[in-house]
């Protein structure tokens, strides 16, 4: 049985905008334009952080591999990240428990987890310098209901096994000098530089044989248990297996119902004094709509980020960028008056997210031998790196009944009031 799928990569010009402050002290993995057609075990589309870490798994695990992308590698939804490398997700463990129930909810959050834990190892191992740094997270209560519910929040992981402590309002000021009604005090989390990431695992890949090539890859045809990738420029890739990891839409493929586009805006200031940080840096979130979000630098700044809408439209976005930018910087001084809020760097870029707030993750339904892997939600990179952990298995011939939570067609609740835009809008992917 043949399947045929016309393919247009997601244009990275649309996908971000602004100039995002990684990458700077990194060497670029060579990159060259496709010359001549080749066989290869998996085709990776999309050369971002998602198929970068796809390509160094599948090549860890003996498969051949090349990596399409028609633009440099990191430079779509990637550099527009501020890889805060959480495990907790944009739903509660509370929002999951309503949605799958208590234990395949504990079981997706506890993945989640080992999911940072595995990254960490990973690049630890490897010594990959990418700025990575182990960092505690700080979830704060928008207000008194919210503390409430952080609370509640707090008693459902402690029944999960899921590690940190509940911070009311006293220990909170006392041990952050922040100004809020309650918080969740984690460990296990970390950051990074996303781009410096992105190009040292597709060296790993390449020098394990991997491909990296320029070229717009035009469609895909499956017939007899191959994928035929036909680029623009007349060559053909001819791969046992496909993965879709092109930032946030399935070019060719109509999106899950429990997906759609939306924005988000961040900026980093210029270098503070390291003495007015918060205690541990720790990774600053917030339970509220739209949120701010707030990380540190290894050369001193604070990235910070959120006021997520809707906009899905780069022109509109990116018309929006100025107040989005002055926004960011007031609510920043609210929470900590200590910062330095002069801006050397500001951008955006559009994301995707999903009801759920989980990935896309496995087999494309409408074609056979084709993957998706769309690290959705602030968890992006975490999912991504998940992704590559359940691709490579799935390939290998494995299967577990945990891979249908994060399945391309797998129901998602609540889809009227999603798109009805009742939900919150907490986007993407690699936007944290």
């Amino acid at each position: 049985m043949a399947s045929d799928l016309d393919l247009a990569e997601s244009d990275h010009d649309q996908m971000v905008s602004g100039r995002s402050l990684w990458g700077k002290s990194g060497i670029r993995p060579e990159w060259r334009p496709i010359d001549q057609s080749f066989s290869t075990d998996v085709a990776v589309i999309g050369g971002g952080i998602t198929g970068a870490l796809v390509a160094e798994h599948l090549t860890a695990r003996g498969f051949s591999v090349a990596v399409i992308d028609r633009e440099e590698p990191g430079f779509g939804s990637t550099a527009a990240s501020t890889a805060m490398l959480q495990w907790e997700i944009d739903s509660t463990l509370t929002e999951l428990e309503d949605y799958y129930g208590f234990e395949r909810a504990a079981g997706i959050y506890r993945r989640s987890g080992a999911a940072v834990a595995g990254l960490s190892k990973l690049i630890a191992a490897n010594g990959i310098a990418c700025g990575f740094r182990p960092r505690n997270t700080l979830y704060l209560a928008a207000n008194r209901e919210g503390a409430r519910d952080l609370l509640e929040e707090r008693q459902l992981r402690r029944r999960a096994g899921l590690p940190g402590v509940y911070l009311e309002h006293p220990d909170l000021f006392t041990q952050f000098e922040l100004d809020r009604d309650g918080a969740i005090y984690s460990p296990g989390s970390a950051e990074c530089d996303p781009l410096l990431l992105t190009w040292a695992l597709i060296e790993m890949a390449l020098r394990r044989g991997a491909r990296l090539v320029s070229a717009s890859v035009a469609a895909l045809h499956s017939e007899g248990g191959r994928v035929l990738a036909e680029t623009d420029g007349g060559h053909v890739i001819e791969a046992r297996h496909v993965v879709l990891a092109t930032g946030y839409s399935m070019p060719g493929l109509d999106m899950p119902k429990l997906h759609r586009s939306s924005s988000s805006w961040a900026l980093a200031t210029v270098a503070q004094d390291p003495a007015n940080f918060w205690r541990d840096r720790a990774l600053i979130w917030e339970d509220s709509h739209p949120y701010l979000y707030m990380r540190t630098t290894p050369d001193n700044r604070i990235v910070a980020g959120g006021e997520d809408d809707e906009t899905s439209d780069a022109e509109a976005r990116d018309r929006k960028l100025p107040a989005k930018i002055i926004a960011i910087q007031e609510k920043m001084k609210r929470l900590w008056p200590k910062a330095d809020t002069r801006v050397a760097h500001a951008w955006c870029g559009t994301f995707g997210e999903t009801t759920d707030g989980l990935p896309l993750i496995g087999p494309v339904p409408e074609i056979p031998h084709v993957f998706a892997a769309y690290g959705y939600g602030g968890n992006g990179i975490t999912f991504s790196y998940l992704a590559a952990q359940m691709i490579g298995a799935m390939l290998a011939g494995m299967q577990r009944d945990w891979f249908e939570d994060f399945a391309v067609d797998r129901d998602g609740p609540g889809l009227a009031r999603f798109h009805s835009g009742m939900y919150r809008s907490e986007t993407e992917s690699q936007r944290r």
